[in-house]
């Protein structure tokens, strides 16, 4: 299977695993809150909710980034190749290896190290448009781009 295929791969289950996750802390906190009965301590038991509550709108937040990260992925087509930069791309550097995609982490594949990145960071905002053999420079760090698929 080629590299990029992979990469997508395991971008894909690790969000999958992170929105399975918050589902079940979601539904946890959801059953825990369904089950809480009012006791003689009204006070604590209105903070407890309103803590829930924001608890709970924590987790809906992470629930929708989680699921547009899952829509921005579905939009790359991992046999897609240009020597061009772009959402997609796999981009080795004189500093690491970088796929464009997502923010989902650190990588191992074939004794290499990759990192899944949101096309809308910084660095994959500096390497956008470039090419093999141009360089580019981060937080005072110069990066050469020694190959792109």
């Amino acid at each position: 299977m080629e590299l990029k295929q992979m990469l997508y791969d395991a971008c894909k289950r690790y969000l999958e695993e992170r929105l399975q996750s918050l589902l079940a802390a979601r539904n946890t906190l959801q059953q825990d809150a369904n089950e809480e009965t009012k006791s003689s301590a009204g006070d604590k038991y209105e903070t407890g909710r309103a803590m829930a509550h924001l608890e709970m709108e924590k987790l809906q937040s992470q629930v929708a980034d989680v699921n547009q990260m899952l829509s921005d992925l579905s939009r790359i087509k991992p046999d897609d190749t240009s020597p061009v930069i772009k959402p997609g791309s796999l981009v080795f550097t004189s500093r690491g290896n970088f796929f464009i995609a997502v923010n989902a982490g650190e990588h191992r594949l074939h004794g290499e190290t990759f990192f899944a990145v949101s096309a809308a960071s910084p660095i994959a905002q500096k390497m956008r448009g470039l090419k093999a053999g141009e360089e580019f420079t981060l937080n005072n760090r110069p990066f050469s781009i020694t190959a792109v698929q």
